[in-house]
């Protein structure tokens, strides 16, 4: 999907509460000359990561006991992104079960104002100690309906 102009950019991003812009780096290109496909999962991550501050995930006191841990991730590419490039990212989630939280992934050449890449991940909450999946919190999962705008 080609768009317009920037403001049809953030139409791209509608309903994704949390959006994040990076720079694309001259070393995230391959011997090809556009970005690697591992970087679009970087560029997931960080996105995950910016979402699981926002809902109180990834609190310095609690990572050590209880956190986020990644269960799958897959990435479909739709346009080649090329140096020099911003991309915005957004994510939502789209369910949280007992122990896990999956979400939705869309990247958006700036250049371009286009969509080049949307993709799924699964995080499962999961206690470091004990070495296995925690029942999501009462409290995440309040925090991320009230992100979400999901009524409860």
């Amino acid at each position: 999907m080609v768009l317009d102009g920037a403001n049809e950019v953030d139409e791209l991003l509608a309903g994704y509460p949390v959006v994040i812009e990076l720079p694309v780096q001259w070393g995230d290109q391959d011997a090809f000359g556009h970005v690697n496909n591992v970087i679009y999962f970087r560029w997931f991550e960080s996105a995950r990561i910016a979402y699981f501050g926002r809902v109180g995930l990834m609190k310095p006191e609690d990572v050590a006991q209880v956190g986020p841990i990644l269960a799958s991730s897959s990435c479909d590419y739709r346009r080649s992104i090329e140096f020099p490039d911003s991309i915005h990212i957004g994510i939502r989630a789209t369910r949280i079960g007992r122990t896990s939280i999956a979400f939705e992934h869309r990247i958006i050449s700036i250049e371009q104002r286009a969509l080049a890449a949307e993709g799924t991940s699964t995080t499962v909450v999961y206690d470091y100690t004990a070495k296995r999946p925690s029942p999501v919190p009462d409290n995440l999962r309040r925090a991320i309906e009230n992100l979400e705008g999901w009524s409860s």
